[in-house]
């Protein structure tokens, strides 16, 4: 996620952790690396400059705290701008309403239709009751899209092939919706390729008749200060309440996000951060700054984990591991805990330095080897799971050769679980002698 301005700004942080003394000229010549660092990121020029502006005002405007490197200290002044560029804080949906109506409104290829699948399912976790609609009446598919994504959330989607007066539909939506109390109703809009008047007057009518709690505009990351353009347009002609960021764990460069609030006034509410469905988060500018400036995002990590994983399943498995009885079943069963968390990549990237530690590594390479694992536990019987004892030369032919493995490799395996459960057995052992003797350090274990 936005790797690119990331790199460029860790670099040109060498330099200012480099400053003995903060003064105008050594200021000036470090922040032009920053300037040029967020240009390349295609960030608007008027937005860079007046970002370098207050950065340096703020800069030389600080007393220099004696315990605190002065270097570091404008890199928190840094830190401080970027996340007030970004919007402060995380703006909250309006779900004020009976029902509550949003609409999603975007250029074509924006991804607005899966972003309305999304954002369905995030409210479903909360609690509400969605019901999408489609509302795009010119693209077939994009009614086909929703139906199919709606069905995969358990969402009800509102649709009426053949129909082309969007605000009929509208209408009928929103009746559907209170007849089978749905609090929350979501309009999937047309998209054009570029912004036409009749795709806005249509909007400015859907609008005019549903009075939607929030008008979103989806935009691609990847678009750079070009999203900044549409924007613009949009909220103009709709008075847009928020935005959506799309396709972020992609190649973005960081232009729309960094640009969007300053250029219009209106937050990013809502991101998208990769292609499943629950890969969809509220928008973090504190946290999204900490990602950008190679900070990493814990918070964002633990929170991810704990809707991931269950909570009693966790200490089940914990005793397990403690009392040595750690089953190739468990083991399969952490492997797709893993999956819930993400990719790989994602996971390593919101950690503190985890762009450094991506830059050259093979995590392709990695996550191919969780899969063939978890290929060649599903190859086993029950029975093999839980006791791989018994896997004799010919079980191991049988499941190497269902899974399409040489027999060495599922032998790599076998070995590494091995040494895993030696390892916990010994940690098991120490944990008892530790509590026999008192407890040992205060803390441990769990005490």
């Amino acid at each position: 996620m936005f790797d690119t301005i990331s790199g460029k700004l860790q670099n040109a942080f060498k330099n200012l952790r480099g400053l003995g003394k903060i003064s105008e000229d050594n200021v000036s010549d470090s922040l032009r690396e920053v300037r040029l660092a967020l240009l390349d990121a295609d960030v608007n020029f008027k937005v860079a400059r007046d970002f370098i502006e207050r950065v340096k005002t703020k800069a030389l405007g600080q007393e220099v705290l004696q315990s605190v490197h002065p270097g570091q200290q404008i890199i928190k002044v840094i830190h401080d701008e970027l996340v007030d560029l970004l919007g402060s804080s995380n703006a909250a949906l309006n779900l004020s309403g009976s029902p509550t109506c949003i609409m999603m409104v975007g250029l074509h290829g924006s991804g607005k239709t899966t972003s309305s699948a999304k954002l369905a399912k995030l409210l479903l976790k909360q609690g509400r009751q969605p019901l999408l609609v489609a509302a795009d009446v010119y693209r077939p598919a994009a009614m086909d899209q929703l139906e199919t994504l709606g069905k995969q959330i358990d969402v009800p989607v509102f649709a009426k092939k053949g129909e082309t007066d969007v605000l009929k539909i509208a209408r009928e939506a929103i009746d559907f919706a209170r007849a089978n109390v749905r609090n929350t109703v979501i309009f999937d809009t047309a998209g054009r390729l570029q912004i036409d008047e009749p795709l806005v007057q249509e909007l400015v009518r859907l609008r005019d008749l549903v009075k939607p709690q929030e008008i979103l505009l989806v935009l691609d990351a990847a678009t750079g200060q070009e999203a900044v353009n549409v924007a613009t347009h949009f909220d103009q002609a709709l008075n847009i309440t928020g935005s959506i960021l799309t396709k972020l764990d992609g190649d973005a460069r960081g232009g729309a996000a960094l640009s969007m609030k300053a250029v219009t006034g209106k937050p990013i509410k809502l991101a998208g951060t990769g292609e499943k469905l629950e890969d969809f988060e509220p928008f973090h500018p504190e946290r999204m700054a900490s990602r950008i400036l190679g900070m990493g995002d814990v918070v964002s990590l633990v929170e991810r984990a704990a809707a991931a994983v269950d909570e009693d399943e966790a200490r089940r498995m914990e005793e397990k591991m403690r009392k040595g009885l750690f089953t190739l079943e468990d083991f399969l069963e952490q492997l797709r805990q893993m999956k819930k968390l993400g990719s790989l990549e994602s996971i390593v990237g919101m950690l503190p330095g985890g762009s450094d530690m991506l830059k050259g590594a093979d995590i392709s390479k990695s996550e191919k080897e969780f899969k063939r694992m978890e290929a060649l536990i599903c190859a086993m019987t029950v029975k093999e799971r839980r006791a791989p004892t018994i896997l004799n030369a010919s079980r191991r032919i049988r499941i190497a050769k269902g899974t399409g493995v040489h027999v060495s490799e599922l032998n790599t395996m076998l070995n590494k679980f091995n040494q895993m459960q030696q390892m916990m057995k010994k940690m098991g052992k120490f944990q008892k002698m530790m509590m026999k003797k008192g407890g040992g350090l205060p803390g441990m274990f769990g005490r």
